[in-house]
């Protein structure tokens, strides 16, 4: 069944890893889409392959940290396909690694800036399109460091911790306009930037660190972010789904 016939969907960071994989999902179930990425040729390649495919969409260059490319993005949607229904905003950093005391402000503010800054500013035009319409949904990236943290990484765990109550926030003050917030927890996800830079060893490391054995798959979570923008997940708001086999039930 196509959940999302028809639905118009935008996803930032759409342009690799989870974001492309989100695209694929949402177009392959009858989206059309609004690739937004920073790197506007990754977000065209995206946009290219899902009409390659038979599908609809549109690739956009937008940093999430300029309010006007925030807007640009939305008013993308809405000229070509009239509304918006779904929004994924994926778009993120891991930042500078250290603790609390090892960190500069500016790289304190580098993190933030995108993962929190960035999440905000996207949702607040989201929802411009969206109340009118009296419908939508948004679903949050956020991470297994939305609930606990893990050395060094200080404020990548600190707006991923926000982005959350963001999330939460947003979903209460939303839902009488029919609109619903939720957030997607990855745990270490096998993407081609992280399998770029580690190891064997260190992929080996990473798979042992979850009681699945493995590195979860963009794809896996594409499938939850689709099902949570989707009618079928018309009683859920304000809710975290982690996806990490099973690192935080440890």
């Amino acid at each position: 069944m196509q959940h999302h016939d028809g639905t118009v969907a935008l996803v930032t960071g759409g342009g690799t890893g989870i974001g492309e994989a989100c695209v694929t999902e949402l177009a392959g179930r009858g989206a059309r889409v609004v690739v937004a990425d920073l790197d506007g040729a990754q977000a065209e390649r995206v946009a290219a392959a899902v009409r390659a495919g038979g599908g609809s969409a549109v690739g956009v260059r937008a940093d999430v940290t300029v309010e006007a490319d925030c807007a640009a993005m939305v008013d993308a949607a809405l000229e070509a396909y009239g509304r918006l229904d779904v929004a994924v905003n994926n778009a993120g950093i891991g930042g500078r690694r250290g603790p609390v005391g090892d960190l500069s402000l500016a790289d304190w503010r580098a993190t933030l800036a995108v993962n929190l800054d960035g999440a905000f500013l996207s949702m607040r035009e989201q929802l411009r399109a969206m109340v009118p319409q009296g419908a939508g949904a948004i679903v949050n990236i956020g991470s297994i460091q939305s609930s606990v943290a893990l050395p060094d990484t200080a404020a990548y765990t600190a707006s991923k911790h926000g982005l959350l109550g963001l999330t939460r926030s947003a979903a209460i003050d939303y839902a009488p306009a029919g609109i619903r917030v939720n957030c997607v927890g990855p745990g270490v996800i096998a993407t081609p930037s992280l399998l770029a830079k580690v190891t064997p060893q260190q992929h080996a490391e990473l798979e042992r660190l979850h009681p699945s054995g493995r590195l979860g798959e963009p794809a896996e979570i594409a499938r939850l972010v689709a099902f949570l923008g989707s009618p079928q997940a018309s009683n859920i708001t304000g809710a975290y789904y982690v996806a990490d086999g099973g690192f935080t039930a440890q």
